[in-house]
């Protein structure tokens, strides 16, 4: 008899695991392939899913330290962390030879992080009922 507790636990890894193939789709194109055989279409699976692991590991060690206190929170206004389309669209700018310097590429993702933590504040303050609606 499989209990209700256990149905809960594998719908959750069920769409954890749905969740990691949309993005490994939008990310490193998973989807992108035109093979004939299994082993080409295994090689490029490979490939993609290393791409992805790779992003999500730098995203996961570039994640800055959450501080102790929720007020330090609202005084301080660090950008959101570096999430993996972020870290891809900086490692293509770098790869692809961009027609801006390095400095300017950075100064443009702290300033989009830096929007993206403020629109998050302003989500959650308005979710809250801190902020009227209109």
């Amino acid at each position: 008899m499989v209990t209700l507790a256990e149905l809960v636990r594998v719908a959750g890894v069920r769409w954890s695991v749905a969740e990691c193939f949309q993005a490994a789709k939008g990310q490193v194109g998973l989807d992108h392939y035109q093979v004939r055989n299994w082993t080409s279409w295994h090689r490029h699976i490979t490939l993609a899913m290393l791409a992805l692991a790779f992003l999500t590991a730098v995203s996961a060690s570039a994640a800055p330290e959450r501080p102790a206190q929720m007020a330090h929170l609202t005084r301080a206004h660090p950008p959101i962390k570096l999430t993996v389309p972020e870290i891809r669209h900086l490692l293509a700018a770098v790869f692809n030879a961009p027609a801006v310097s390095a400095a300017k590429l950075l100064h443009w993702s702290n300033w989009r992080r830096q929007h993206l933590a403020a629109a998050r504040r302003s989500h959650y303050r308005r979710r809250s009922g801190d902020e009227p609606t209109r």
